[in-house]
């Protein structure tokens, strides 16, 4: 945004400085170009007059002289011609020879017209200033005279002015700049204030903490109104998202006590409900078994809202911990966990997040894998991340689904009849995402999932050899 500031600071001041600069530039061009038209069209008009004798005489000796005293002086050619183009008299030998423009200034002058005004002569066209006048004799053109007058200082003189409004123009920017930086800073810093404040206002929701105000009495008033507002709305919404975190917490909480009460007195129920509620007593205790597996599902999901602190994580303790955790309900279900990849990796996340990770998808991978199958865990470092990918023999799922499988509270019409809440992948990519990675899931060949929650790898790790395919 100040780079941007300043280059639309510098553009005007540029255009500002090109529009007194070109005109004033021009103007002075002009001037000196008409002094110069108006200086020699007198001494061509002059010479036009002294030629009137000597013409008539046809004796040029005494004009010939005059003319070369004055070139010798000026440093401009003179010729007079007769009325049928023959030289009479010049002042130099050879005499200079006319361009196309100059021949056309003389057949005005022998038509009994007076030179017009040149157009602005720009630094760059070397042609000589030509200036024709009629030799009248008793109003009877008899011949012309001629001056042939070079432009180089007229052209210098230009160039030096075009660089003089050019030196001035480019110090009118370094000024306006030097000027603006400030000016821009000043206007500049709330703003950056409140992009900074964004991202600390995010991380401050998801920990649960205030934030930071960004509002420092600097910088323009409105600016500063719209910082204090940025702080009432940060405070308001930080504190309904700890409203609603907290009420999902407390809530669960106080559900827990009261259906774990009610879970008791319907067990406490086997052996004395009669055949015709026995059915009604199963469900009733399924139901209390589910709701008691949603309401531990609502508050893991509730501390996984809650972000901690990012650190530096070894990965292998976290997955050998999560792995014997698991290898005992995998073995009574005739699984087998497996572990491979590469070892000594290390990522950036919040403490826990990898055995969170791990606890919901291996959940998972169990849950839904056949007996005699395994479940593959396996490390290894891609693009800049850490992926720890763990892979059923399980059913999957459809290719269309895999995109709803992480939200909240949803299962696959297929497998419905499986124990669960739906909110295990949910935790999980939430979890991820809370450590800047992100959450994957595939369809590998051979059926089966695969879960792929990758995480940022730790600064300064030296990367280890690609993995074997």
């Amino acid at each position: 945004m100040r780079a941007r500031l300043l280059v639309i600071v510098t553009f005007l001041v540029g255009l500002l400085a090109v529009g007194l600069g070109v005109p004033l530039a021009l103007y002075y061009a002009q001037a000196a170009q008409l002094g110069l038209f108006t200086d020699r069209l007198t001494d061509t008009i002059y010479y036009a007059s002294l030629a009137e004798r000597p013409i008539t005489d046809a004796d040029p000796t005494g004009l010939e002289e005059e003319l070369e005293r004055y070139d010798a002086v000026f440093a401009v050619a003179v010729m007079v011609l007769d009325r049928d183009g023959e030289l009479i008299a010049t002042s130099r030998q050879p005499p200079p020879v006319l361009d196309e423009d100059g021949q056309e200034r003389v057949a005005l002058a022998l038509a009994n017209r007076r030179s017009e005004t040149y157009p602005l002569l720009m630094p760059w066209d070397d042609r000589p200033l030509v200036l024709a006048e009629p030799v009248l004799v008793d109003t009877e053109v008899r011949g012309v005279a001629v001056t042939v007058s070079p432009t180089d200082a007229l052209r210098a003189e230009e160039v030096r002015v075009w660089s003089t409004v050019a030196a001035a123009g480019l110090l009118a920017i370094a000024l306006g700049v030097l000027v603006a930086l400030p000016i821009v800073r000043w206007i500049l810093r709330p703003v950056r204030r409140l992009d900074e404040g964004t991202g600390r206002v995010a991380a401050a929701v998801l920990a649960g903490a205030d934030a930071e105000p960004v509002a420092d009495n600097t910088g323009p008033p409105e600016l500063r109104r719209l910082s204090v507002s940025f702080d009432r709305m940060a405070e308001t919404v930080t504190h309904a998202y700890a409203a609603q975190r907290a009420f999902v917490a407390d809530a669960s909480h106080q559900l827990r006590n009261p259906l774990t009460a009610l879970h008791l007195r319907l067990s406490n129920l086997q052996g004395h409900v009669d055949a015709a509620g026995a059915d009604d007593h199963v469900a009733a205790l399924e139901e209390s078994e589910r709701l008691s597996t949603l309401l531990d599902g609502l508050l893991a999901l509730a501390r996984a809202e809650r972000t901690a602190p990012l650190a530096t994580v070894d990965v292998d303790p976290a997955v050998t911990d999560r792995l014997d955790a698991w290898r005992p309900l995998a073995e009574h279900m005739d699984l087998r966990l497996v572990r491979d990849g590469t070892g000594g990796l290390r990522v950036v996340a919040p403490s826990g997040a990898i055995e969170t990770v791990l606890d919901a998808v291996l959940d998972n991978a169990v849950k839904f894998s056949p007996p005699g199958g395994a479940v593959r865990v396996r490390t290894g470092r891609a693009d800049g991340h850490v992926e720890i990918r763990v892979r059923d023999t399980g059913p999957g799922l459809a290719p269309e689904e895999l995109e709803r499988a992480t939200d909240r509270f949803w299962r696959s019409p297929a497998q419905s009849n499986v124990d669960g809440s739906g909110l295990g992948l949910a935790i999980a990519a939430r979890t991820v995402e809370l450590a800047g990675g992100e959450l994957r899931l595939e369809l590998p060949d051979g059926g089966g999932l695969c879960v792929v929650a990758r995480f940022p790898a730790a600064p300064g790790a030296e990367p280890p050899p690609p993995d074997p395919e």
